[in-house]
């Protein structure tokens, strides 16, 4: 099997440099080395991979479906060996994070000076909005995704609930009313964030216990949540919002829950990074870094819940 991989590896870079002599070079092997294991190979899969000129390299048809396979297995190979490395090493070098905007700059980045004081080689780079971004294409290590996950593409640990909280401030309540189900909020002015799929449908659980959704509807659209509670808090209308948003404000009696008998269940909180890439050290460090402080209630949540929150555990 050594030899196997050894010689597939050879095959590659005479494909690769298109030249024996190239090959070996880079190898750091003689030419005549080269020739006898690419020679060894073929014998052993008993066809010819190589067409030789004296002007160039020509793969044959067996010799393209070696190559594809070659590839893959040598990939294979590297990101095991770098993977059981990684294990041992301490986590260094450069993490890039994309990080939604409110969760990002309110509960993740008066964090990331603990961590970089916990990992004195590692540089960390973070970008802050609430689009989707292509890991990959953009070369993030590691996101944080809010929420169902839909890319199935992506390695994802949970990091904590994501509780949605209907409220609103007293004065708003008092001038409109208090909503006891979920169709009296057609009757309400609502405000609503526009990087959701349907931003006027809000999901609910209706009398039965049952997942469903209510058609709302409000003068205010935006596409943050701080500008959302602002207006709540200005008494402009209903809210829905994460309670990583209004906690503080749900604790202190600025904002009232409302309908807690048919908010759904929470979503969550996700590290997620390409699974493509191996769990490097400074991958793996951040997300145990954040499980273990948003873990196994989310602050944000323990300034509220005890006190207000009667059904959203």
């Amino acid at each position: 099997m050594i030899d196997n991989l050894a010689d597939l590896a050879v095959f590659a870079k005479v494909v690769e440099l298109n030249s024996f002599s190239e090959a070996a070079r880079n190898l750091k092997l003689s030419k005549s080395a080269v020739s006898k294991q690419v020679a060894r190979l073929e014998d052993r899969l008993g066809a010819q991979l190589l067409q030789r000129t004296t002007r160039r390299l020509t793969l044959t048809e067996t010799g393209r479906i070696v190559l594809t396979h070659a590839q893959r297995v040598l990939a294979e190979a590297d990101a095991a060996d770098i993977a059981v490395q990684s294990l041992y090493s301490a986590p260094r070098g450069r993490l890039r994070v994309n990080l939604p905007l409110s969760f990002g700059l309110g509960h993740i980045a008066p964090l990331v000076p603990d961590f970089l004081s916990l990992c004195p080689e590692l540089h960390v780079d973070l970008s802050f909005n609430d689009r989707l971004i292509d890991l990959l294409e953009e070369d993030v290590d590691l996101a944080i995704r809010i929420g169902d996950l839909r890319d199935s593409t992506l390695v994802a640990r949970r990091l904590a609930p994501a509780r949605a909280v209907f409220c609103a401030a007293p004065a708003y309540l008092r001038r409109a009313g208090v909503p006891l189900k979920p169709g009296d909020l057609r009757q309400h002015e609502c405000l609503l964030y526009t990087y959701l799929p349907e931003p006027d449908s809000w999901p609910v659980l209706d009398e039965a216990g049952i997942a469903a959704s209510i058609r709302v509807s409000g003068r205010l659209h935006a596409n943050n949540g701080d500008a959302l509670r602002a207006a709540a808090l200005a008494g402009h209308g209903i809210v829905r919002l994460p309670s990583f948003i209004v906690g503080p404000d749900l604790a202190a009696g600025l904002l009232v829950p409302v309908l807690e008998d048919f908010t759904p269940p929470p979503a969550g909180i996700y590290a997620v990074y390409p699974a493509q890439r191996y769990l490097t050290p400074k991958v793996r460090a951040f997300i145990d870094f954040l499980a273990e402080r948003f873990g196994p209630e989310p602050p944000w949540d323990c300034v509220w819940l005890d006190t207000v929150g009667r059904n959203l555990r």
